[in-house]
Order: structure tokens, then C-alpha cells, then sequence
């Protein structure tokens, strides 16, 4: 059995998932065999791993920093929001319908402790050390009871929990204090101490408070990582988390050439893999920048329409905000449009969604000879081909079936003039095929803006997740990580007041209470569409021919949809806000 860590915050964006990166990529440059994990993701930004299953793009980061190849055990559950109300549920890589949040929470995500433990347990036997991410807050305390991402996995496995803090928004020890003061007894041992994170200025000054928060808590601090500008690191969701950690917090490189090269991101709603644009970012003299007014195309090389969960809703924000005829108008003045994904479908003829918003036939903004039909089904691949010359990888995450009727090939999708459309992510991570659309793009757009011949967004990835390996290893105490990593949370921490408030009559989380056992997967109880072996302990009253809405309704007859309002909507990893 291997050793493990739960890495928890005290808040959503208190990084995470970039400590959990950073302590992964530490223990490989120090011969661990390490993987990450994380039971329960939400977020609409994905990946998919070489055998076809959707994860979320923070555990393929974090794979990436291990040094090991992402796989569906690194992250079993992802819930992808479609709306307020509902989520696609994941599991074990492959979709198996639409849920409620109340849906969700009341017992079927406690019903899949078991498939999430059962994961992780197989990672625990291949691999030296498994560190897994929490989601959120573990003291959210009116989830406690299904919890199976913070102490509830934490409890599984008798993991020690490292709760980090970032200190740039401030109130970092009430913060501490309160996360572990609202823990039961039983949660709390396993509450070993805390990280403090994005930290500027003199160390020393803080010393003293640290000092007090061990009087108050009788836990240690197991290091202070500065505050890193520009690190552009994949983590759940959210403009301020990859790309504006890349693009705004850094200096942008002086172009190669003689002209720069602007390019604007149109911020769909429910937009997905925003990431694909990180690539651009990576170029000297390319500024990316993400707008949701029409004024805001007019100065832009290149406008970008990327993924998105809502294709037809998307395509309703660009009319309603006059984008759309934005967008019209530069393709007939022909100045560069690219879409992706969900991008790419708005920018055709005809869209027929009977899935996804189950609006029908729909009208597209006509810029490409294409049609899309939602299928049930979802695409799930890596697809490898060429395209202006060079070769290209990719990863497609669609339900839409595209038509393709004109237009010349381009990467499975087509282009007209200077419109440009594919489903394929993660394209513009190809270096040599990145440097070619460029200079199209520059062309078309009467820039002179050249390329930079030596710039490699692999190297660059790698660059970034070494600077967390070495905030890690140069203001972390390692031997003492190393030491709770492979014993465990100290034995005698003492229990923080109040603890856990009662949730309620057979509360298995009330003060100090024991806990009841950890459920298991009930047998014969799996999602219609078969996930695998380990898709049980949920069941959703799905079949290949039921639609999502139809799925809907009969999970959640226990609420009608005015009593699933945006106030009783709980968002399970609260970085998805």
C-alpha cells in the first residue's frame, strides 16, 4: 500500500490544484512513482486520456507534472454544468445523463464513495505515493454527509489532510482556524496542518501569526509559497485561472516580426477549454484577450469562438449582444474567425439539437457550409492528421455531428476564405502547425507579424510545472511533507471547537459523533450505458433512448424545477463558479 496526501482549501481558487502539480512534480525529480487523483471534478474544462475517457484538464496537468499518462482512475466523477439547475455526470470517462444538484446530493453521490475508493485504491497499489486534490472547502458543512472529494475520501483512505490558504485574499488564518474548527472530531485528526499560499513580501513578518495559529490549532505550517506571476497552469475553471494567469500577470514577449498580433476570444456562456488558446498566448508578440462586446472585434487579427456546453445558447449571447453580426461582417471583409468545438457549430448553416437544449433546428450564422445534428452520444477521441502543411494532434469532446457540405478540409471541420472551423481541441499546441495558421492569420489580417521560429509550448508546459516543483521543494518543509506522506497525520492533534454542527436527526456527522461506515457500491446498481465495472452505486433512470430532459424528470421527482432554484443549487467543486 502506498502512501498518499489530500490536498483541501480553505476556498475555491486557493490553489489546489497547482499545489497538488507542484508536489507531484517534486517527488518524480526525487524517484517517486507518483500519480495524482481527484474523486469528484466539476468543471467544463477536459481532456481526453489515450483510451477515450473524458477527465478533467487540472488531473491531466497534474499527470503531466508526475510524469506519468492520465488515466480515467486519476478522476472517476466530472460533472460538466449545463445550467444552473443541472450537470452531465461523468463517470469513469464516459457520460451517462444529466442531473440535478438536488438530484445529486440527495444520496447518489454518497453512493459512489465506493467506485471513488475502489479507483483510488488501485492507484495506491501501482504507485508510490498518490496525492489527491480536494474540491471547494472540506468544511462545506452542509455537504459533509455525501461527501466524497474532501474527509470523505480523506476518511476512506486515513489520508493526511494539508489544507493550503492563499493569503493574497486575505483573512488566510480566520481562514485556517474556521476550516478546521468546523470539522468533527474524527475529520480533524486527519487534519494534519496547513500550506500557505501566493505570499508577497517578508516571510518573517508572518512567522508570528503562524506561531499563534499553532497555539490555536496545535498544527504545524508545513511552508509559505511566494506569490508566482504567470505560471498559465491548467487548473479547474474560470478566465483567472489559466489564461489570465498567462497572459495578463506576465510580460508579453516583443514580437519576432514588425507587427503584433491581436487576438480576441468571444466569452460564450458554459465556454469550455478555454485553454486551447493558451498556445497563442505562449507567442511573442501575440495578445489574447477575451471580450463580450461587439466593439471590442473591431481592432482583433483574429476573432476566436471557442468550445462551449451550450452551443445554441452561445449562439443566442453573440446575436443578443450583436457579435454575431460582428462576426458576419468580418468574414465578408474576410478577416480571420476561428471556431472551435462548439465554435465551430455556431459558425455553420443549420444546427439540429435535440440533446443538448433541445431546441430543434436551429439557424447557424451561415460562415461555413455546415451542418450539425446532436447526437446522444458523445464523442470522445485523439485524433492525429494535417493540416496547412504540417502535422497536428487533438482531442475532440462533442455530442454535435458535423456535415460537412464545401469549403476546404481542415482538420475534419473546414475552412472558407478566412473562416476557419474544427472540433478538434487542443490543435494549436502543434508548434509547426501553430507558426503556419499564424502567418495565415497575419496575411489575411495585412499584418507583418512573423512567427517566432523556435517557440515550443511543450518546452514552455514543462518550464511552468518545474516552477511549481521548485516553490514546492525550495519554501516547503519536504522532509516533513515526505514524513506525513508516508506515516500519515500526526498522532495527538487536538480537537478545534465547536467541531461539526448537527446536520439533523441520523446525522452521521453531528459533534464528535463516530461514523457510520463507509457506504459501499450496492451490487447491481450501474448507469445505463455502461461505464465499466466501476460504474455502480449510482443509478440514473437512463437508456440509450431516453433524452436528457426525459432523465431529468425522472431523477428528480422529488423537486419540480421551481423548487430546484439558483438558491438551492449547490456546486460541488466551487471552483466552477
Amino acid at each position: 500500500m502506498s502512501g498518499g496526501l489530500l490536498v483541501a482549501g480553505t476556498t475555491s481558487d486557493a490553489g489546489k490544484s497547482v499545489v497538488t502539480a507542484g508536489i507531484c512534480r517534486w517527488l518524480v525529480r526525487r524517484g517517486v512513482k507518483v500519480a495524482p487523483f481527484k474523486a469528484q471534478n466539476m468543471s467544463l474544462n477536459s481532456f481526453v486520456t489515450r483510451e477515450g475517457a473524458e477527465i478533467g484538464r487540472a488531473q491531466a496537468m497534474q499527470a503531466q507534472a508526475a510524469r506519468v499518462e492520465p488515466t480515467a482512475l486519476m478522476n472517476p466523477v466530472l460533472l460538466k454544468p449545463g445550467s444552473d439547475r443541472s450537470s452531465q455526470v461523468v463517470l469513469m470517462g464516459k457520460p451517462v445523463g444529466e442531473m440535478s444538484a438536488r438530484g445529486y446530493h440527495g444520496g447518489r453521490q454518497e453512493a459512489l464513495l465506493g467506485t471513488v475508493t475502489d479507483c483510488l485504491e488501485e492507484l495506491r497499489s501501482t504507485y508510490d505515493a498518490v496525492i489527491c486534490e480536494g474540491a471547494g472547502s472540506p468544511a462545506e458543512i452542509n455537504l459533509r454527509r455525501t461527501d466524497i472529494v474532501n474527509m470523505g475520501i480523506a476518511r476512506a483512505a486515513r489520508f493526511p489532510v494539508l489544507v493550503v490558504g492563499d493569503i493574497d485574499r486575505g483573512g488566510v488564518f480566520a481562514s485556517f482556524f474556521g476550516t478546521t474548527a468546523l470539522l468533527s472530531a474524527e475529520d480533524q485528526a486527519l487534519v494534519a496542518g496547513y500550506l500557505v499560499n501566493k505570499f508577497r513580501g517578508d516571510v518573517s513578518l508572518l512567522e508570528p501569526g503562524l506561531d499563534m495559529l499553532y497555539g490555536l490549532t496545535g498544527r504545524r505550517t508545513y511552508g509559505v509559497l511566494p506569490y508566482a506571476h504567470g505560471l498559465g497552469i491548467d487548473e479547474e475553471d474560470g478566465l483567472r485561472v489559466s489564461l489570465r494567469g498567462a497572459v495578463r500577470e506576465s510580460v508579453v514577449a516583443p514580437p519576432h516580426g514588425e507587427d503584433v498580433l491581436r487576438v480576441a476570444v468571444c466569452a460564450v456562456p458554459l465556454m469550455s477549454n478555454f485553454t486551447d488558446v493558451d498556445a497563442l498566448a505562449a507567442e511573442p508578440g501575440v495578445v489574447v484577450r477575451f471580450v463580450d462586446r461587439a466593439e471590442e472585434l473591431a481592432d482583433a487579427d483574429l476573432v476566436i469562438v471557442p468550445g462551449t456546453r451550450g452551443t445554441v445558447k452561445a449562439l443566442a449571447w453573440l446575436r443578443e449582444r450583436g457579435l454575431a453580426e460582428a462576426l458576419v461582417r468580418r468574414a465578408a471583409e474576410g478577416r480571420p474567425v476561428l471556431g472551435i468545438c462548439g465554435g465551430f457549430q455556431v459558425l455553420g448553416e443549420r444546427i439540429e439539437d435535440e440533446v443538448e437544449s433541445r431546441a430543434g433546428v436551429v439557424d447557424g450564422l451561415g460562415l461555413l457550409p455546415v451542418r450539425i445534428r446532436f447526437d446522444r452520444d458523445k464523442t470522445l477521441a485523439r485524433p492525429v492528421g494535417s493540416a496547412l502543411g504540417e502535422p497536428v494532434e487533438g482531442y475532440e469532446i462533442h455530442h454535435g455531428v458535423a456535415d460537412v457540405r464545401g469549403g476546404e478540409s481542415f482538420l475534419d471541420g473546414c475552412r472558407v476564405g478566412a473562416v476557419w472551423g474544427t472540433h478538434w481541441h487542443g490543435s494549436l499546441e502543434s508548434d509547426a502547425f501553430r507558426r503556419r495558421f499564424l502567418v495565415e492569420v497575419a496575411r489575411a489580417a495585412g499584418r507583418r507579424f512573423v512567427p517566432a521560429p523556435d517557440t515550443s509550448f511543450g518546452v514552455l508546459r514543462e518550464e511552468q510545472l518545474d516552477r511549481l516543483g521548485d516553490l514546492v521543494e525550495e519554501h516547503a518543509d519536504t522532509d516533513a511533507l515526505w514524513r506525513l506522506i508516508e506515516g500519515g497525520a500526526p498522532a495527538g492533534l487536538p480537537f478545534v471547537p465547536p467541531g461539526a454542527p448537527p446536520l439533523g436527526a441520523g446525522a452521521p456527522e453531528s459533534r464528535g459523533a463516530a461514523p457510520d461506515p463507509a457506504p459501499q457500491s450496492p451490487e447491481g446498481l450501474g448507469f445505463a450505458g455502461s461505464a465499466g465495472s466501476r460504474g455502480q452505486g449510482l443509478e440514473l433512470a437512463g437508456s440509450a433512448e431516453a433524452t436528457p430532459q426525459e432523465l431529468e424528470l425522472a431523477r428528480s421527482a422529488e423537486a419540480t424545477p421551481q423548487e430546484v432554484g439558483e438558491a438551492t443549487v449547490v456546486h460541488v467543486d466551487q471552483e466552477a463558479k
